[in-house]
């Protein structure tokens, strides 16, 4: 008998996991998939919002701006990239400067710090790649750029060494209430919990719905991105936006924590929750609108297209609340942008929300809130690099070219609390493959690898989700298709 069982292990379900763990008592995340942060989490705009966007009242506003205020310090604690930038929203023309007055007024009643409006040219002096068609900005100094998939699994990584119990491919299939307690059946087996946290992301209501009718709908919404060489990661050193408007913030042009720049995205209301292609007409979009921002953007220095899907909902905020015939059942859905930058907070608000439940967070004296990554080779001064070595000569071969990762580092992550198991999870936990050529190097080395260490066959190697094998596998009749 859990305590809490927490469904889903994006950013939220990671950030309330680790925050549970702070407390006594006894506490697993179900992840329907074979890894973590492998849904919105690795798919988004990367940004910690400052929060002059929602509307005041409201939880996205609260939440915000709490989230933000928190999360220097979390990733310090994490030992997570983390930078606090600043943003510029632009306005093109005197008919959308009473928008970035709006915004102003929002961002001061959202308490939102150091809010200025600017001028065109006074834009354009923090930013020279600015168009000359921009008439105004507001800037936003405490937003910031963070690694979002990083954020999630040092959060989860924290939280597994604290005690939570983690199990991954491991969907929620049906739910029943029985004797005071919840029964949660999976293809692992049942598992048994006082309370519940649905933190499933696109798939919350239909995780609802196997309690009970939901009182609320996800609305998927896909955008789609540019990312860019790291030779065009300075264009700008902020993040720069649009006016937002009722799709939503606007294409954006940032730089990342590992210094690409990202382009992107549009808003596009799809049924298919796992729909994450590309389209020409989505991408010639995206294109046109962040030339109106920057115009010198060099999109020939373009390594990867993506898309994300949002889970918007019926209600316009966040759906944070207990189920009322259910009350030990907490929903954290409709956990749109501005999500990621409100995720410490709304762990922080669902530990509440579940006390006023019954819950006890009576805290652990031997909690420890801090998670060591593994040395990133490509950070290190000669003399670190060199003793790096000297401890471990596996960090002394360079795998990934483009991104300077060595094998130490790729062992690391399949050996780490939360180990990778998939070509794509030793990309998200150390950025082998994340670089120029996307792979085409480094991907076949970091198969062996995970092979070798796994001690499983190269066919059985995956590149991300389950049924996404590298290679085919002889049989007596011809190829498998694996």
């Amino acid at each position: 008998m859990y305590d809490v069982i927490i469904i889903g292990c994006g950013v939220i379900g990671a950030a309330a996991a680790r925050r549970l763990a702070r407390c006594r008592g006894k506490v697993a995340v179900l992840e329907a998939q074979n890894d973590v942060a492998n849904g919105t989490t690795k798919a988004n705009s990367a940004i910690v919002h400052a929060g002059y966007d929602p509307e005041p009242g409201t939880l996205m506003a609260r939440l915000n701006v709490e989230g933000n205020r928190q999360m220097g310090d979390l990733c310090a604690e994490l030992d997570v990239p983390f930078r606090r930038t600043g943003s510029l929203v632009l306005a093109f023309g005197a008919d959308q400067q009473p928008r970035l007055e709006e915004l102003y007024r929002r961002g001061t009643a959202n308490g939102v710090p150091g809010l200025r409006l600017l001028t065109g040219e006074e834009a354009r002096e923090l930013e020279p790649n600015l168009s000359q068609a921009v008439t105004g900005a507001l800037l936003a100094p405490s937003a910031g750029i963070v690694d979002p998939w990083g954020l999630a699994l040092a959060l989860i990584e924290n939280a597994v060494t604290n005690g939570v119990e983690l199990f991954r491919g491991c969907p929620v299939t049906a739910v029943r209430e029985e004797d005071g307690y919840f029964v949660l059946t999976t293809p692992k087996g049942e598992f048994t919990a006082r309370y519940v946290i649905n933190a499933a992301g696109v798939d919350a209501d239909k995780v609802r719905a196997l309690l009970e009718t939901p009182d609320f709908t996800v609305h998927p919404s896909r955008g789609e991105y540019y990312l860019l060489d790291k030779s065009e990661g300075k264009t700008v050193s902020r993040v720069i936006f649009q006016c937002p408007g009722p799709e939503g913030k606007g294409v954006l042009v940032a730089p990342t924590v590992h210094g690409n720049l990202l382009v992107g995205p549009n808003a596009e209301a799809v049924t298919d929750r796992r729909d994450l292609g590309n389209t020409a007409d989505a991408l010639d979009f995206v294109r046109r609108r962040a030339m109106q921002s920057v115009p010198g953007l060099n999109l020939r220095q373009n390594i990867r297209n993506f898309s994300g899907i949002r889970a918007n909902t019926d209600r316009g905020d966040f759906v944070i609340e207990t189920s009322k015939a259910h009350p030990h059942w907490l929903d954290l859905a409709g956990i749109c942008s501005p999500g990621l930058s409100s995720a410490p907070a709304i762990a922080d608000y669902a530990a509440e929300l579940l006390a006023a439940e019954g819950l006890s967070l009576e805290e652990k004296p031997d909690f420890n809130p801090r998670r060591q990554a593994v040395p990133r080779f490509r950070e290190l001064n000669a003399r670190q690099r060199a003793e790096l070595i000297r401890k471990d000569p596996r960090f002394g071969r360079v795998i990934c070219r483009c991104e300077t990762v060595t094998e130490g580092e790729i062992v690391a992550a399949l050996h780490s609390p939360v180990p990778a198991c998939t070509i794509n999870g030793v990309k998200r936990r150390c950025n082998a493959g994340m670089g120029r050529c996307q792979g085409g190097f480094c991907g076949p080395r970091v198969q062996e690898i995970i092979a070798r260490e796994l001690n499983i066959p190269m066919t059985d190697v995956l590149m991300d989700q389950d049924g996404t094998w590298v290679l085919a596998r002889e049989t007596k009749t011809g190829k498998e298709a694996r």
